[in-house]
């Protein structure tokens, strides 16, 4: 949806990293009983929705501990593969289920999108990321993001998780009359 989003519209996109849940440890959690039953309904309509695009989706059992995946793409930014390997993450989890807090999972990202994988797990190892992936993190925070997905326009107008195509058309339109 975002890509198509992008191609109509012109659209540009910077995805910014923020941690859903920083109290998680480096190995991950299981999801707490509470979070599963309220989510249980909206992973139906996640799902009628990835399916209706022509998606797989998967739910994880356990939040994994996202550091190392954010501090990677903060890499593949670097390199100019962002927005590829930022899908490949995606379907990863979202798509196949897989722990994107491991190494093999972000490695093979890095490897399907053209990237070196022994490169960017040093760098990423070494520190290199880690200052600009917390400083995104706290704006983030301070701009008001509290969930995942946030969709920022045109640093104005938030469209907050998984919201069908038309939301974005709704404020892109509302964009439009307010530059008139």
């Amino acid at each position: 949806m975002v890509a198509t989003f992008i191609e109509k519209h012109n659209a540009q996109v910077e995805w910014r990293p923020f941690y859903l849940r920083p109290d998680t440890p480096p190995e991950g959690m299981e999801l707490p009983d509470y979070v599963k039953s309220r989510m249980a309904q909206t992973n139906v309509r996640l799902k009628q929705m990835a399916n209706a695009a022509g998606l797989e989706m998967v739910f994880a059992t356990r939040i994994p501990n996202t550091r190392l995946a954010h501090e990677a793409t903060e890499y593949a930014t670097q390199k100019g593969k962002h927005l590829e390997f930022h899908s490949v993450v995606f379907d990863k989890f979202y798509g196949r289920g897989e722990d994107i807090s491991q190494w093999d999972a972000l490695r093979d990202a890095a490897l399907q999108v053209g990237l070196d994988a022994d490169e960017m797990q040093s760098e990423v190892e070494a520190g290199k990321y880690t200052a600009t992936v917390n400083a995104l993190v706290k704006e983030a925070s301070q701009i008001g993001v509290t969930g995942v997905p946030t969709y920022v326009l045109n640093d104005r107008y938030a469209i907050v998780g998984a919201q069908p195509y038309e939301a974005f058309l709704q404020a892109l339109e509302q964009i439009k009359k307010e530059q008139k």
